[in-house]
């Protein structure tokens, strides 16, 4: 009984684990872009910090003080330096900024589901998450032929399986079978 409670706890640990670093990973390398939501506090100036802005589709911020800021493309990290390039070139003189993201830009999912559209991306999500999410598969769904087509790299596009991860502004097609 010992034995089997202390197993269970390792294998949640392992699973914790990879999931902190799944996370940890896309929010490393992601790009922020259109249709993302961040936070950018400049620390002691409220006046200048951001609460909740979206990232427009000409891929800027609007910023106190600076105007226009280009962020599409760019991690959470560089945004940062950038804006703390921006602040000190005759705006503060040790500015200290912190930029995260509140929600990621929507997967898409069409084909075969019997909902299909824009859902909201959350870390973790797979293929048969997001197939959930769009209500299952309709009675014509093919389910071995599923395409991912990545927005980072849509030359990529490719037959995945339930499993597959996918990453904001992914778009999935469930085809249809025809036997």
């Amino acid at each position: 009984m010992k034995y089997k409670c202390i197993t269970k706890c390792i294998v949640l640990i392992g699973f914790l684990f990879s999931m902190h670093t799944n996370a940890q990973e896309v929010e490393t390398n992601y790009e922020i872009s259109t249709d993302d939501t961040v936070q950018i506090t400049v620390f002691n100036e409220p006046d200048l910090s951001l609460d909740k802005v979206r990232i427009g589709t000409n891929g800027t911020v609007s910023m106190p003080l600076l105007g226009q800021v280009e962020v599409s493309g760019l991690t959470v990290q560089e945004i940062e330096a950038k804006l703390t390039m921006l602040f000190l070139d005759g705006y503060l003189k040790k500015p200290k900024v912190s930029v995260s993201v509140l929600e990621y830009r929507p997967f898409y999912i069409n084909g075969e589901v019997e909902n299909p559209g824009s859902y909201p991306y959350r870390r973790g999500l797979t293929v048969e998450k997001a197939i959930t999410l769009a209500g299952g598969f309709t009675n014509r769904a093919d389910r071995k032929q599923i395409e991912l087509v990545p927005e980072k790299n849509k030359e990529t596009r490719g037959i995945v399986g339930l499993k597959a991860s996918i990453q904001p502004g992914d778009v999935i097609t469930v085809n249809e079978s025809f036997f």
